[in-house]
């Protein structure tokens, strides 16, 4: 049988981008199977390159959200510049932008604007707060928009409230607008019509905070902040074992309990002792319930600690840390690594957590230096040699 094609051959995406947000998400379009020509600054390109120099020489945020793209260099500023972007959103399926509230407007490429002109055009406008309102204008850094999220208030210790450790907002606007994208391929499929399409991260990360938001909204108080613990269930929290690693184990309900009490913590007896019994008692007697998990759980190794949990049926996992999840077995077993290419050769990438069984296998193209692909499209839109030549030469494009 013949492999199905990747669902977005065919599709070409424009995007002025920058950052996370809708690199995040034109990567997605680009991994299955869109063509992404992705418009740079001349003088540096996206911003996110300079952010490290981890990823043997090039930013790891850049890495992680540009692969399989064209890098366009161009001055939008100049007049002759964004008439070459318009030119190319003319034949294009999709455009995609994240710049600063109201710059796109100011250059005639917000969703409005270009969907009137192109009416089978989808046009995606990533913001931090949404066009309108007191906030549209405010600067919105991932971190900001944890903290207006309430995303911090939930993270963290009892003591202190922390950030997420990844881009949360920003991961989760990318990952609407990709999704966004998607429903209005569908529907221009049966209407014909493209349209605008709007995700600000401030919304995208109220949408993630569910449990905890429809606590405080129905409940009138928010979930307390317990680390690794869960606000309202126990045990469930990381305890050590005696090599030095970490073992988180979840309790779902009474009947775990009494198993995890009878197999691991050797004493059948604390399953039906009322102090534990029931997961509200256990919650209330945290500090008990803890102390006897931690005590039959610290004198096991973490290989033995997880074949016991296991073997009573018990949800559990290892805390890893960065270096064991880049080797982590499961991952290997499934055979989801793979090397994309890049300026500084090849490097290690993870497959795109989307699994097409029976068509082609996600397109991880390399990584782009700043402007590798400004000559061809140009030519591919039209433009004379001698046209390219003027504009690398006014510094128009790189």
């Amino acid at each position: 049988m013949d492999r199905l094609p990747l669902p977005l051959d065919g599709i070409t995406v424009v995007a002025v981008e920058q950052a996370v947000a809708a690199p995040f998400a034109t990567r997605q379009l680009a991994d299955l199977g869109a063509r992404v020509i992705k418009v740079e600054r001349v003088d540096g390109g996206d911003f996110a390159r300079g952010y490290d120099t981890a990823a043997q020489g090039l930013a790891s945020h850049f890495v992680w959200c540009n692969r399989g793209k064209e890098s366009v260099a161009l001055d939008l500023k100049d007049p002759r510049g964004l008439a070459v972007v318009k030119r190319l959103i003319a034949d294009a399926d999709v455009f995609v932008q994240n710049l600063a509230q109201g710059a796109a407007a100011r250059l005639g490429l917000d969703a409005a604007t270009l969907c009137a002109a192109h009416p089978r055009l989808i046009a995606v406008d990533i913001s931090g707060y949404g066009p309108s309102g007191p906030y549209a204008d405010k600067r919105a850094y991932d971190m900001l928009v944890q903290c207006e999220a309430g995303l911090v208030s939930v993270t963290g210790t009892p003591e202190q409230p922390v950030k997420a450790g990844i881009p949360a907002a920003d991961i989760a606007a990318a990952m609407y607008a990709f999704s966004g994208v998607l429903a209005a391929l569908v529907r221009r499929g049966t209407t014909g019509r493209g349209g605008p399409v709007e995700v600000s991260m401030l919304e995208a990360l109220t949408e993630w905070m569910g449990h905890p938001l429809h606590h405080t909204i129905h409940d009138g108080t928010p979930p307390a902040r317990t680390g690794l613990a869960h606000a309202v269930i126990a045990p469930y929290d990381a305890y050590a074992t005696a090599d030095g690693g970490r073992v988180l184990l979840s309790v779902q309900n009474d009947r775990e309990w009494r198993r995890l009490a009878g197999q691991v913590l050797g004493g059948a007896g604390y399953g039906t002792d009322p102090r534990f019994a029931t997961n509200a008692a256990r919650v209330a007697n945290r500090e008990h319930t803890d102390a006897l998990v931690a005590r039959a759980l610290g004198v096991l190794g973490t290989d033995e600690a997880m074949a016991r949990l296991e073997g009573a049926g018990i949800a559990c996992a290892r805390l890893r840390d960065l270096s064991e999840v880049a080797e982590h077995p499961q991952l290997a077993a499934r055979r989801r690594w793979r090397e994309v290419g890049s300026p500084v050769g090849p490097l290690r990438a993870l497959l795109p957590p989307i699994t097409l069984p029976g068509g082609g296998e996600a397109r991880m193209g390399d990584v782009p230096a700043l402007g590798r692909h400004t000559e061809a499209v140009l030519r591919a839109a039209g433009m004379t040699d001698d046209e390219i030549a003027a504009l690398r030469r006014d510094g128009v494009a790189a």
